[in-house]
């Protein structure tokens, strides 16, 4: 039975130009016009939008962009055997680590310690436990067998990562662990792609390598306007956000499911080795890709108890969720 990849995206940008991979609007007025540039990114939808008048400019810079997305997913891609992340997952060291690497892994360590191990980059053996479930011969419906989980637990510790910066070293604390940054690496790529595009000297722009960042406002001076919908539908919007300098970034578990019937999905509870619900979803806006991407997983498994604090301590401005009924609650920093 194949693990159900839908990849359904909850987040819409309105007033988005459409077409071609890059199009530019009537080129060659002294009006800056929209570029947009859609492809994937990490295997999701990804997109960039940008503003100029010169067509060899834009293209210019989205190419420097996408080279920059290629080099940063040959570090952080689980699926390729040939990534820094899977050279780490595979020998339990890696040796002279990529700089990036450190950074995204240091800010993931941050979050898990922030919220007491809510969110943990090491959850991989528990994924694979899942994974290799629903992909054998005549899955069992209930899942792993209790015992696999505890195996994969037993496993799963952001503590026994170890960080040396000064050797730009990495290596788990013991053998078989595994770690995934997926959670996060989304939204660190877009913060990158930016950086490259604003050095190209754009300064209006919507860049989203899997989580939205706008750069400034729209050249009439308008917000950019980003939807949240309901996850079990998807085609309705039941919330709109006005995102200036801010990034959003949405988690839940419809993005990889197990299961047809989707009482299995991507998204675990390191406590317990259960998985989160299928249509609940939450949306985090942050001033980075970065922050906004691992919390709204830190936020979709928080306890109740605990999302205001989770929120404030690691940086985040606003949290959305939303019920399968349609219903929106928020918690702001």
């Amino acid at each position: 039975m194949p693990v159900v990849l839908s990849r359904r995206r909850f987040i819409t940008i309105a007033a988005a130009a459409v077409g071609l991979p890059l199009l530019l609007l009537k080129a060659g007025t002294s009006q800056a016009r929209p570029v947009r540039w859609e492809g994937t990114a990490l295997g999701a939808p990804a997109s960039i939008q940008l503003y100029h008048t010169d067509e060899a400019q834009a293209r210019a810079a989205i190419a420097a962009g996408l080279n920059e997305l290629k080099r940063l997913e040959a570090i952080f891609s689980v699926y390729r055997a040939d990534s820094a992340i899977s050279a780490l997952n595979h020998d339990g060291v890696l040796e002279n680590a990529p700089a990036d690497f450190i950074a995204l892994l240091t800010h993931a360590l941050s979050l898990a310690r922030i919220s007491d191990g809510v969110y943990d980059p090491t959850v991989q053996p528990l994924w694979q436990t899942y994974f290799r479930h629903f992909t054998g011969a005549n899955p069992d419906p209930a899942g792993p067998a209790p015992r696999e989980l505890e195996a994969a637990l037993a496993l799963v510790d952001w503590r026994a990562v170890e960080v040396d910066t000064d050797r730009r070293r990495i290596a788990f604390a013991r053998p078989g662990m595994g770690l995934t940054l997926n959670s996060g690496a989304q939204g660190y790529i877009t913060d990158r792609v930016t950086d490259v595009l604003r050095a190209h000297g754009f300064d209006r722009m919507l860049v989203d390598m899997g989580e939205p960042r706008a750069l400034s406002t729209k050249p009439d001076g308008s917000a950019w306007r980003i939807g949240i919908a309901n996850p079990a539908d998807p085609d309705r919007t039941v919330a709109t956000l006005d995102v200036v300098d801010q990034c959003v970034s949405t988690s839940g578990g419809y993005g990889t499911l197990f299961d047809p019937a989707g009482a299995f999905t991507h998204l675990m509870d390191t406590r317990t080795g259960r998985t989160a619900p299928a249509l609940l979803g939450v949306s985090v806006v942050a001033n980075t890709g970065t922050v906004a991407d691992g919390l709204s997983t830190a936020m979709l498994m928080a306890p109740v108890t605990r999302r205001l604090a989770i929120l404030r301590a690691a940086g985040g401005i606003k949290a959305l969720y939303v019920t399968p009924e349609g219903v929106v609650s928020t918690v702001e920093a």
